[in-house]
């Protein structure tokens, strides 16, 4: 029996399982898939959650039931890549074949306090907290978002539409917003803030966080609530196997998305070297291509290189009816992006 076990169920192990799926498993196959809930949660839209204007059940996807699949839900505690072994709290799972794809988590960049003091929309469950806390202060409150790329504007203009009656913050530590994307996109989303009275402090630098107060080029600024939304990094698991990194704590993989000193095991998303910028689309993209690998392999055959990504854009949200983002290498702003991330959303759903 060839036991295949699979770490986290995000965009990328879920693709890579549906592709193993699809090319009908040898019957010596054995899948675990291991995840801290019983459920594929869209992570692109857990700024909705954090704002209120999204329930769980809207972000929610059953995995898939096949005969050669069971699931584990729990957290892991160590891999152990030596002995080829997954360790969890009261249980330990063998693997011959072991795809991570445990995504990432906030970088706190060293700033004291940052970690204890602030929330976050990196899992459903700190979006959830996030939640509570912004829809339970009263008119008026002040909510600061520190980090003004694609996930901090998401989230504040989202609150900014769930909670009129709320005083907004938004931290860039640039000149201008968004600072990955085209100047025409940049400059339409600094312009909906600023008919939306979502105040942006350019050239912020956030050296120190506390209880209810940060502090930014060394002056203290009250906010009920602060979010978190300044750059990620690898799970903490993977920055600690002992693979070569790149600069960013990715791991480093060869063209078949395998570990050079560890052919048998994939690494996936988030935790995988790659010259593009995480996203839940590259994610995906690269776990169809371990996917159609893997199901190569258990087979016996040798599997071909897969094609090179050809990544189709990036979209964002501004509330319901407003967006942004690149399309094909072509700015786009308006509802049309914004229709073409709830469609984008559908065909999640749907797949």
């Amino acid at each position: 029996m060839k036991n295949v076990v699979i770490i986290g169920g995000g965009y990328g192990g879920m693709n890579a399982l549906h592709q193993l799926i699809d090319h009908d498993l040898p019957k010596d196959v054995q899948i675990t898939v291991v995840d801290r809930n019983p459920y594929h949660s869209l992570k692109t839209e857990f700024y909705a959650i954090a704002a209120g204007t999204k329930s769980d059940k809207e972000v929610r996807i059953d995995f898939p039931v096949h005969e050669q699949v069971h699931y584990v839900f729990g957290e892991v505690t160590e891999i152990d890549t030596e002995n080829e072994q997954i360790h969890m709290e009261e249980k330990i799972i063998p693997y011959d074949y072991l795809l991570i794809g445990l995504g990432c988590e906030d970088n706190y960049h060293g700033i004291q306090g940052a970690k204890e003091y602030t929330d976050s929309v990196q899992t459903i469950q700190r979006a959830r907290q996030a939640s509570i806390k912004v829809n339970n202060l009263p008119a008026y409150k002040q909510v600061s978002v520190v980090g003004a790329g694609l996930s901090g504007i998401e989230v504040a203009s989202e609150i900014r539409e769930s909670r009129p009656d709320l005083n907004i913050r938004l931290l860039d530590r640039g000149s201008s917003v968004l600072s990955a994307f085209d100047d025409k996109v940049q400059s339409y989303v600094e312009d909906w803030f600023h008919r939306n009275d979502v105040h942006i402090l350019h050239h912020s630098n956030v050296e120190l966080v506390a209880e209810g107060i940060f502090y930014n080029n060394g002056e203290g600024i009250e906010s009920d609530v602060i979010i978190w939304t300044a750059g990620v990094r690898p799970h903490y698991l993977v920055r600690n196997l002992p693979f070569e990194k790149d600069r960013h704590e990715k791991i480093v993989v060869n063209d078949f998305y395998q570990v050079p000193t560890k052919p048998n095991v994939y690494i996936v998303g988030d935790c995988c070297a790659s010259p593009f910028s995480p996203s839940a689309q590259l994610a995906g993209v690269q776990g169809e291509h371990v996917g159609a690998i893997l199901a190569t392999v258990l087979k016996g055959e040798i599997p071909r290189k897969p094609k090179e990504i050809k990544l189709k854009g990036q979209l964002g949200s501004l509330g319901k009816s407003d967006g942004f983002g690149s399309m094909y290498h072509k700015p786009v702003t308006g509802l049309l992006p914004r229709l073409a991330k709830s469609g984008v959303l559908w065909l999640n759903k749907r797949h």
